[in-house]
């Protein structure tokens, strides 16, 4: 009976270790995949013509609110963002009214307008979900996998997922104020005293979102009509981003918190909530 049991905890253990070495080993491949993309974003198209800093003349010609925003947001002289590698920590949801705790870092570029998100979302106690978005070069690309070694999710190459992963970034470079400016290659329309419509255009992808702005020039929201990954396909669908917290860092006004969202037909629906825990710039 003895023998028995020493052979049962053998076998055991052993099956442990084993679960332990693939999850080791699926973190680690799944973690040098992130570092290979990252190391491919803010390719050559940067112009040092640019200028290195900002200036009042570039902002002469903008909408009213959008003028607003900058005297906010930037310091004056204020230098030019590169990239930035931002940390977050939250919830998403990844079912009807099932918020998961997730921690992400996300890599961006501005020339040319790129990024990558990469998350660990937890699950369940023994369990987390590794995701990563990207867009680059023209191409979006969403993969997910259950512990870095079962994948979930694995698409890429339409054109539908690189004008919502382009419009992401846009959204997203409120994070980055210098990359909104008409030198970074955004195209701003007023709309009215608080309310502008930005574009950018990369590799033929154009993508467009209306931006609202609060008392003191800061974006408070920005929504357009995104593709959302259904399971018939591709589907433009009412989405929109909120931001609030402002807080000064490195001599600019970002939000410090943020929530995505779908306006479907059957009303407001949520998917990420998150708070920055930090910001790292490389600037021109």
């Amino acid at each position: 009976m003895r023998d028995r049991t020493r052979t049962t905890a053998a076998v055991v253990g052993g099956a442990v270790v084993s679960v332990l070495t693939a999850l080791s080993l699926g973190t680690v491949r799944w973690n040098h995949e992130t570092g290979r993309i990252v190391r491919r974003l803010g390719g050559t198209d940067h112009d040092d013509a640019l200028g290195a800093r900002t200036s009042p003349a570039e902002l002469t010609t903008l909408p009213r609110p959008v003028q607003r925003y900058f005297r906010f947001a930037l310091a004056p002289g204020q230098r030019r963002i590169r990239g930035a590698r931002v940390t977050h920590r939250g919830e998403f949801q990844s079912a009807p009214w099932q918020w998961n705790a997730f921690t992400s870092t996300e890599y961006l570029a501005v020339h040319p307008p790129g990024f990558v998100w990469d998350a660990n979302i937890r699950m369940a106690p023994l369990l987390s979900v590794h995701v990563r978005d990207s867009y680059m070069d023209g191409q979006g690309s969403m993969q997910a996998s259950a512990a870095a070694v079962l994948t979930m999710m694995d698409r890429e190459g339409t054109p539908e997922l690189a004008e919502a992963a382009l419009q992401r970034w846009l959204g997203e470079a409120v994070w980055l104020p210098t990359a909104l400016l008409p030198m970074a290659g955004v195209r701003w329309e007023g709309i009215d005293d608080r309310a502008a419509r930005a574009t950018i255009r990369d590799r033929g992808i154009e993508a467009s979102l209306l931006f609202q702005f609060g008392d003191h020039g800061e974006i408070e929201r920005c929504s357009g009509d995104r593709y959302r990954d259904l399971d018939g396909g591709p589907e433009l669908t009412p989405w929109e981003g909120r931001f609030g917290e402002y807080t000064r860092m490195h001599g600019m006004m970002i939000p410090a918190c943020g929530e995505a969202a779908w306006l479907a037909s059957a009303g407001r629906d949520p998917y990420w909530r998150g708070q920055i825990t930090s910001v790292d710039y490389d600037f021109e």
